[in-house]
């Protein structure tokens, strides 16, 4: 036993008698059939049950271990373990079907900037690529062209609102 349990119960006269576990320990000692009672563990006392409580109780412990080690091999998640102080289950699925509208919108932008993006001077392309298809930081564009970043993030704050001008007529 891991443990050393709280109190032990065992059935006596119809009914169950409190013992504390040094005591049961000395009665089995001197008593054989204490040695063929059958205990389980509730709430950190040990519980005397007849045959039928005990398998039922072992069986459904072993189901239980069986079904925690198939959710840890198959990486199961409960949505038990997902809820908010009341209780509540917190809506962490993201919803994947596609909205067509927004779909739409952005196919019609992207043919706008596709549009607007040669209306602009070779200086002002070439500052948008490195941003925004190149990831480059603002730092190292200025770096490239010998500016400072301040004034990249200036020129870029610029030619966006140029270019949504260009988008938008």
């Amino acid at each position: 036993m891991k443990y050393a349990p709280r109190k032990v119960y065992i059935k006596e006269s119809g009914g169950y008698v409190e013992l504390s576990y040094t005591d049961f320990c000395r009665r089995r000692q001197i008593d054989q059939t204490y040695m063929d009672k059958l205990f389980i563990p509730v709430q950190g006392c040990l519980l005397e049950v007849v045959r039928e409580q005990y398998t039922d109780f072992y069986r459904d412990k072993e189901r239980w271990r069986y079904l925690q080690k198939l959710d840890t091999r198959n990486s199961l998640l409960s949505l038990e373990g997902f809820t908010d102080s009341e209780g509540n289950v917190l809506d962490f699925i993201v919803d994947e079907a596609a909205d067509i509208a927004e779909t739409v919108i952005h196919a019609v932008m992207i043919d706008r900037l596709k549009v607007a993006l040669p209306l602009l001077l070779d200086s002002e392309q070439a500052l948008i690529k490195a941003i925004f298809f190149e990831e480059l930081s603002e730092r190292e564009v200025g770096l490239r062209l010998g500016i400072t970043q301040s004034v990249v993030n200036k020129r870029k704050a610029k030619i966006l609102a140029k270019l949504r001008k260009i988008m938008e007529s």
